[in-house]
């Protein structure tokens, strides 16, 4: 054990250090922080019209509540139409500004320029009277074109305004007037690149967005890819390895999680509303559904194991101050006061209880005893119904998430046992 953490010292946290503190993959996971607000908020009305519309018209279609629900149900749509339906216009300016805040540029200049660079290469649908943009591009299908018009553009205003290609003013000219002005050259030369490609692709591509190309050639094959249990087991390893040595795994590997299997949680919800078939396995949600109860290694099970089968006093302790936080997915206090980090006691179950619940919740999922995780859920809702209402209320779900905690329990107890028996040296 100690060649193997010394090995991982020397290798893999280096590498680890140097991924978490990376500008643009830092810009990535900022920028999917910044747009919780408003995916909390289309994640709220998609909960209330589970609870006023599709519960009760699933197990109760005679009692009449969604037709008495039937102006909140409305409300909940028109919050939807403006949160998770245009997802991606959101997630752009996000991504336009923490770009430029890590280069140090101005921050505002480079979301509003990123945002207008994304509409740019979006499709316009004509109307009778107007045109306007075509909203399948704007929601979560369009997260992936978002990521990359965002970066591409947002660096290129960000590399022009560090090279000072900009339109200087006198020093008497207000700070506010005189950042607009020096913007607008990097802007505009951002906004043109964008508008340049769209134009290439459209007149030598058969008239397709540059959307169509990534959600053809990048979005679908790597979404795909991540779905293979393969793929999550990987991800699920590495975010247990990083946490063992001490590093925030799910930061780390934030960009992942949220540009990949986020998306493919929207992708579903999108579909759900739709009333089409929802096309991914597994989702950002589904992790925390099944696999990280009570945060990473589903630390929820193992301060349970201690309250059972712990004889010790100093793990008992360690696990009743961390009960009330990891109730509530916060972990930090059991994984550094047991500790965990570089345990060599507990590196195995620690590796093993999340990877034995990720097979069990997967097989379930894709066996189709369980419905497909849809719904945004905010992360500190305890575990089992984190599950119910993840999946739109499904009772099924929720009863696997506790057949997985128990399970966890038990593969946590064996190793608690064991620790009875080590001296506190």
């Amino acid at each position: 054990m100690e060649k193997f953490s010394n090995f991982m010292e020397e290798h893999f946290v280096p590498l680890a250090t140097k991924i978490s503190s990376q500008k643009h993959l830092v810009a990535v996971r900022d920028a999917f922080i910044a747009i919780m607000p408003v995916t909390m908020a289309g994640a709220i009305a998609t909960l209330l019209n589970v609870f006023v519309r599709d519960l009760p018209t699933t197990y109760i279609p005679d009692a009449g509540i969604a037709e008495m629900f039937a102006w909140l149900i409305g409300i909940n749509g028109l919050v939807w139409w403006g949160t998770l339906a245009v997802i991606s216009l959101v997630f752009i300016f996000a991504l336009g500004y923490q770009v430029s805040k890590v280069y140090g540029v101005n921050e505002l200049a480079g979301g509003l320029i990123a945002t207008s660079a994304f509409i740019t290469i979006t499709p316009q649908v004509v109307g009778e009277t107007w045109g306007g943009l075509s909203w399948a591009y704007l929601n979560a299908n369009g997260l992936f074109t978002a990521l990359i018009v965002g970066l591409v553009t947002s660096i290129i205003y960000a590399k022009l305004m560090i090279a000072n290609v900009t339109i200087k003013m006198p020093d008497s000219v207000p700070p506010a007037v005189s950042n607009a002005f020096a913007s607008i050259i990097p802007g505009t030369i951002a906004i043109y690149v964008a508008g340049l490609a769209g134009y290439l692709v459209s007149t030598f591509m058969g008239g397709q967005a540059i959307g169509d190309l990534v959600a053809t050639y990048i979005q679908t094959p790597f979404l795909n890819l991540s779905q293979g249990i393969g793929a999550v087991l990987i991800v699920v390893i590495a975010v247990q390895l990083f946490w063992f040595f001490g590093i925030h795994g799910t930061n780390v590997l934030g960009a992942l999680l949220d540009g990949t299997y986020l998306s493919a949680t929207l992708a579903n919800e999108a579909a759900a509303s739709a009333g089409e078939v929802m096309q991914y396995v597994w989702v950002r949600g589904s992790f925390d559904a099944y696999v990280w109860m009570g945060g990473a290694g589903c630390t929820i099970a193992l301060i349970i194991a201690i309250f059972i089968f712990s004889k010790r006093a100093d793990s008992r302790a360690v696990a009743t101050m961390s009960a009330p936080m990891g109730v509530f997915n916060i972990n930090e206090p059991v994984v550094f006061g047991m500790p965990i980090v570089l345990n060599p006691i507990y590196f195995i179950p620690w590796m093993l209880v999340p990877i034995v619940l990720t097979i069990i919740a997967y097989a379930a999922t894709a066996a189709g005893l369980v419905p497909f995780v849809h719904v945004v859920v905010p992360w500190v809702i305890p575990p089992v119904l984190y599950a119910f209402l993840a999946t739109g209320g499904s009772f099924a779900a929720a009863l696997l998430a506790a057949v997985n905690l128990v399970i966890a329990v038990v593969i946590w107890g064996a190793f608690v046992l064991v620790a009875n028996k080590m001296d506190n040296e």
